[in-house]
C-alpha cells in the first residue's frame, strides 16, 4: 500500500469519525502527516473531488441511511445534524446527488444516482490490500438458530428497500435488535454475479416461527455446528476484504471443508447509529 493510499484512507476515516462537528482542515492535516498548503490540491487529485466535497459527500451518505433506515427522526432533523442551516439546502444539494428529494428518497430509496458519485471512496476501499496481520480468526460452536427472514432477489442496488421493509416489519412485530440478534445470510459475491441473480437474506432471531403474512417474511434456520468467525470493525465498504481473507487464505491454510450453509454475518452495531468507523459485523464461515 503507497503511503498515500494509507494517508487518504486515514483522511476519510477521520471525517467520517468527525462528521456531527465542525471539522477543521488543520487538524485533519495533523492528523494525516499532510501539509495544509499542498493537502487541498492533493485531495482534489486523489478523489477527483476537494475535500469540502468529500466531507459533503461522508455527510450526505449518512443523511441518506437515516432517511430510508430511520423513519422516525424528521427530515429537518437530520438536516440540522449533517451542518445544513435549513430543510431547503439539505434538499438542494441531496437532490444533486440522489435525484430525489429527501421525501422521495425516503418513500423509496434509489441507491443508483448515488454510486457515481460515491465511487472514489469505493475505489479507494476497495483497492485496499488486506495484510492477514490484521484479522483474528476463531473457531467456534453456534447453537442452531431460528430466524425470520427477508429474502433479497436481485440487483444489490434495490436491496436498501427490502432492507427498509424489513426493518418496518421488525418494528411492527417489537423485533429490535436489542433483543433479537440481526443476520444476514450472504449467496453471491454482488462483484461477480449478474444483478438479477444476486441473493442476500435480511434476518432476525426469533423464538416462534413466523405465520404466513403478505409481507413476504418468511423461516429459515441458522444450523448448529461448527464456524470459524471474523470480527469485520468498520466500513462494509471493506468487508469484501475480511471475507476473501476467510476464503481465499484462512480456509486452504486451515484445512477444513465448507458445510452447506452459506457464510453469514451478525450484525452488531449498525451504521448510522454509530459511524461507520464504529460498525461491528461477525462474519461466520461454516466449516467442519
Amino acid at each position: 500500500m503507497s503511503v498515500y493510499h494509507h494517508r487518504f484512507e486515514k483522511v476519510v476515516s477521520y471525517i467520517e469519525q468527525h462528521l456531527d462537528t465542525n471539522i477543521d482542515v488543520d487538524s485533519l492535516c495533523d492528523h494525516v502527516h499532510l501539509s495544509k498548503f499542498h493537502f487541498h490540491r492533493q485531495c482534489s487529485a486523489y478523489f477527483g473531488i476537494s475535500v469540502t466535497k468529500l466531507i459533503r459527500l461522508l455527510r450526505l451518505k449518512k443523511a441518506a441511511f437515516k432517511l430510508a433506515y430511520r423513519v422516525e427522526e424528521r427530515i429537518l432533523d437530520i438536516a440540522l445534524m449533517n451542518g445544513y442551516s435549513s430543510h431547503e439546502a439539505f434538499s438542494r444539494t441531496f437532490k444533486k446527488y440522489f435525484l430525489k428529494s429527501p421525501s422521495s428518497f425516503r418513500q423509496l430509496p434509489d441507491w443508483g444516482p448515488w454510486h457515481f458519485h460515491y465511487e472514489p471512496v469505493l475505489k479507494l476501499r476497495t483497492d485496499t490490500m488486506y495484510n492477514s496481520k490484521d484479522f483474528t480468526v476463531n473457531l467456534i460452536e453456534v447453537n442452531e438458530t431460528l430466524i425470520a427472514v427477508k429474502e433479497h432477489r436481485g440487483t444489490p442496488m434495490l436491496l436498501g428497500q427490502s432492507i427498509r421493509q424489513f426493518i418496518e416489519w421488525r418494528k411492527a412485530h417489537k423485533l429490535s435488535p436489542s433483543k433479537s440478534k440481526t443476520y444476514n445470510l450472504v449467496y453471491d459475491d454482488p462483484t461477480i454475479t449478474a444483478p438479477e441473480d444476486y441473493r442476500f437474506d435480511i434476518c432476525c432471531a426469533i423464538d416462534t416461527p413466523v405465520a404466513a403474512n403478505s409481507d413476504n417474511i418468511v423461516n429459515k434456520v441458522i444450523p448448529a455446528g461448527t464456524c470459524a468467525v471474523l470480527r469485520h470493525c468498520g466500513s462494509d465498504d471493506m468487508i469484501g476484504n475480511a471475507v476473501n481473507y476467510l476464503y481465499n487464505q484462512w480456509l486452504p491454510e486451515s484445512g477444513r471443508e465448507l458445510r452447506d450453509f452459506p457464510l453469514y454475518f451478525e450484525r452488531v452495531s449498525f451504521f448510522p447509529d454509530v459511524s461507520e468507523n464504529d460498525v461491528i459485523t461477525d462474519i461466520f464461515l461454516p466449516v467442519e
